[in-house]
C-alpha cells in the first residue's frame, strides 16, 4: 500500500469524524434529544386530564389562532359558579411595536372564544359567551384596563353531546405561509365559507378576481417590505424567536423556526447553527428572506379573504376574531388553508400609506378591515407551533 493512499484515506476519516462531530454538536445545540412538551396541548387527548370542564375548554381555546403566537390570554375562575370564568386580556403580552393600538391583540381574543364554543358543543357544555359584561376598555388607560375589565365572561351549561363537525380541524396548524396551488376556490366551496359570518356588524368577501389577486399580494409584500425595515419591529420579534427545543420548552410562545415551514434534520441543523453562532441570524438577512418569501406567497394565491367591520369598536375585534376563526376551520373542513396577512393593517406611521390605500379601495363604506387572508389548497404540510399549557393561563 502506498504512502500516498494512506494519508488520502487518513485525510478521509478525519473529515468523516469532523464531520461526525459537527453534526453531534449541532444536534445537541438544537435540543433534538428533548421532546416537545410544547406541541403537547395539541394532541387529541390532552385535555382530557382535566376534570374541570372550563379548563376542558380553555385547553381547547389555547390552539386558537393568534397575533404573533403570543397567546395574550388570562383565565380567572369564577370561585362562586363552577361554570362559569372571565377571558382577560393579559397587558403583559402585548406587541407594543406591530399592534400598538392592540387591535391584533383584541382579535386574538374572539379566536380563543371561538374555539371554545366549538369545543363546548362538541363535549356536552355549550358556553354562553357575554362579551365585555363590565363595559369596554378606558382607552386613555388601557393597559389598566385590561387588567380590571374582561373580554368576556363565560357560562357553561351541561347538554347531550352535540357532534360540532368542525371540532376535529381544530387540531390542524392555522396558518400556512408556503405557497398554494393554483387551483380555484369553487363556487360551492365559496358559498360554505360565506356563510361562517352569521353578525350583520361584519363583511367576510371572498376575492378571486385576477386584478384584486394582483393587488393583495402587492400589499403582502409592501406591508413585509416596511415591517421588516424597521429596526424596532425587527427587535421585537427577535425577542419572541426560539432558535432551540430548549427555549421552544422553556417559553412555549413566539416564533420559531416551523414557522416558515421548515422541519426534520434541516430545522434542528439551522437551530444548532443559530445557537451556536447567533449573528447568523441577521436582520438583513432575516428581511431579504422575509421579502422573498412574501412574493413567493403572492405569485401562489388562487384567492383571499377580506374581514371588514361597520366600526372598529373592541367588541367588533372580538367578533371578528370569532369569524376569523369559523373561517379557517370551515376552510380545513374543504380542504383549504390560509394565512392572514397582518403587516398592511398595522397601525403605526410608516405604514400608514398603504394602510389608507387599503381601506380607499376595498372599505369604501368607513368599514375597518380587521383580516386580509391568503385562501387555496396548500403545497406543503405547516408544522404545529407552540402552545402553553391551559393551567398557565389561569390568574387569581
Amino acid at each position: 500500500m502506498s504512502k500516498g493512499y494512506k494519508i488520502t484515506k487518513i485525510v478521509i476519516l478525519s473529515i468523516v469524524v469532523l464531520l461526525a462531530v459537527l453534526a453531534v454538536t449541532l444536534f445537541t445545540a438544537s435540543g433534538a434529544q428533548k421532546k416537545a412538551k410544547y406541541l403537547d396541548p395539541w394532541k387529541r387527548d390532552y385535555a382530557e386530564q382535566f376534570e374541570d370542564p372550563r379548563l376542558q375548554l380553555i385547553a381547547h381555546g389555547l390552539l386558537a389562532a393568534n397575533s404573533h403566537n403570543l397567546q395574550p390570554w388570562k383565565i380567572q375562575l369564577d370561585r362562586q359558579n363552577p361554570l362559569a370564568f372571565y377571558l382577560y386580556t393579559d397587558n403583559e403580552r402585548l406587541a407594543l411595536e406591530s399592534d400598538p393600538l392592540a387591535r391584533q391583540t383584541l382579535v386574538s381574543q374572539g379566536t380563543f372564544l371561538e374555539y371554545m364554543r366549538v369545543a363546548g358543543e362538541q363535549l356536552g357544555y355549550p358556553p354562553e359567551i357575554v362579551l365585555f359584561p363590565d363595559g369596554e376598555y378606558d382607552e386613555q388607560h388601557l393597559s389598566e384596563s385590561m387588567e380590571r375589565k374582561p373580554v368576556a365572561k363565560i357560562t357553561l351549561s351541561k347538554a347531550n353531546l352535540q357532534s360540532n363537525p368542525l371540532y376535529e380541524f381544530m387540531f390542524l396548524p392555522d396558518t400556512n405561509r408556503m405557497a398554494y396551488q393554483p387551483d380555484e376556490i369553487t363556487p360551492a366551496q365559496i358559498r360554505k365559507l360565506n356563510k361562517t359570518n352569521t353578525d350583520q356588524e361584519l363583511i367576510l368577501s371572498i376575492l378571486n378576481d385576477k386584478a384584486d389577486i394582483e393587488k393583495f399580494g402587492a400589499y403582502g409584500v409592501e406591508g413585509t417590505d416596511i415591517e421588516t425595515g424597521l429596526r424596532r419591529m425587527n427587535d421585537e420579534s427577535a425577542r419572541i424567536f426560539r432558535s432551540n427545543e430548549y427555549q421552544k420548552n422553556k417559553y412555549r410562545f413566539g416564533f420559531s423556526f416551523e414557522g416558515q415551514g421548515t422541519t426534520g434534520l434541516k430545522k434542528h441543523l439551522l437551530q444548532g447553527l443559530i445557537t451556536i453562532i447567533p449573528f447568523l441570524n441577521n436582520e438583513e438577512a432575516s428581511t431579504k428572506l422575509a421579502v422573498q418569501a412574501a412574493q413567493t406567497a403572492a405569485d401562489h394565491t388562487p384567492a383571499y379573504a377580506l374581514i371588514l367591520s361597520k366600526d372598529n369598536s373592541r367588541t367588533s375585534q372580538v367578533k371578528a376574531g370569532m369569524l376569523y376563526s369559523r373561517l379557517i376551520l370551515t376552510a380545513h373542513e374543504e380542504g383549504l388553508v390560509m394565512q392572514p396577512l397582518s403587516q398592511v393593517l398595522e397601525e403605526y406611521p410608516e405604514m400608514r400609506e398603504p394602510y389608507s390605500r387599503i381601506h380607499r379601495e376595498y372599505a369604501a363604506g368607513g368599514e375597518t378591515i380587521q383580516f386580509l387572508i391568503r385562501l387555496g389548497r396548500s403545497t406543503q404540510e405547516t408544522p404545529l407551533s407552540m402552545r402553553r399549557n391551559a393551567v398557565d393561563l389561569i390568574s387569581e
